[in-house]
């Protein structure tokens, strides 16, 4: 299936490495060379997904990415030099949907695309699911307990989509990132829980005994059935 992307870099060798293989796979591709121009393009082409370089002139791209998610749902890879765990929540918080560092391979960066692409939103699932007290709103993005809106994350949101779609069923930090983030970065698995201790803070009366997200021990994390119940 074509897809319009929006490609924004400021190496023109880059983005145009990037375009190539993108078009290659059938998509219809759009190069911004800074922040201020992906904004304005972003807003006339509508696109799919962005590929967003972090260090862009005049508009930088966490205020880029910050931008967007106050205005569109738009699929965004965050590509960037920067490396570190803290750089990869701080874009993840801002909304982004994967991050792809440089130095990186064109067809790693296609099949990551191909992922984001296929996780985007379609006629099949549901606009609402309740489970208890908590409620998720697919088409906002937002969570609420007992009608009061949490104000997760993206990522949060997310992750807690993920688990509460399944009560009872135990996922793994791989089996997280995988499906709610589509992150596969080596020693990146850990910030599950910090994204996980963030949602608890919003989500449980108590977070140092959890009532909704359980931890089992040595396998991963679950939404409590018992959370299904009517309240």
């Amino acid at each position: 299936m074509t897809h319009k992307i929006l490609v924004v870099d400021d190496d023109p060798n880059t983005a145009h490495l990037v375009k190539l293989y993108l078009e290659r796979d059938g998509h219809t591709v759009f190069v911004a060379s800074d922040g201020a121009q992906a904004l304005e393009m972003a807003r006339e082409k509508r696109p799919d997904l962005i590929v967003l370089d972090l260090m862009l002139p005049r508009v930088d791209g966490l205020e880029v990415c910050r931008t967007l998610r106050q205005e569109s749902e738009v699929a965004i890879i965050m590509l960037t030099a920067r490396t570190t765990d803290g750089n990869k929540m701080e874009g993840l918080d801002v909304g982004a949907d994967d991050y792809v560092t440089k130095p990186f391979s064109p067809g790693e960066l296609s099949a990551r695309v191909r992922a984001v692409l296929r996780r985007l939103p379609g006629k099949r699932g549901p606009a609402e699911l309740r489970r208890g007290n908590v409620v998720l709103d697919f088409l906002r993005k937002e969570a609420f307990l007992i009608g009061q809106p949490l104000g997760l994350t993206r990522a949060e949101f997310k992750i807690l989509s993920v688990l509460a779609m399944q009560p009872g069923r135990v996922f793994d930090r791989e089996q997280l990132i995988e499906k709610a983030l589509g992150h596969n970065f080596e020693g990146y698995e850990r910030t599950i829980d910090a994204h996980v201790r963030n949602l608890r803070r919003k989500l449980e009366p108590d977070p140092s005994h959890p009532r909704y997200v359980k931890t089992v021990y040595g396998a991963g994390y679950s939404f409590a059935e018992a959370a299904d119940e009517k309240p």
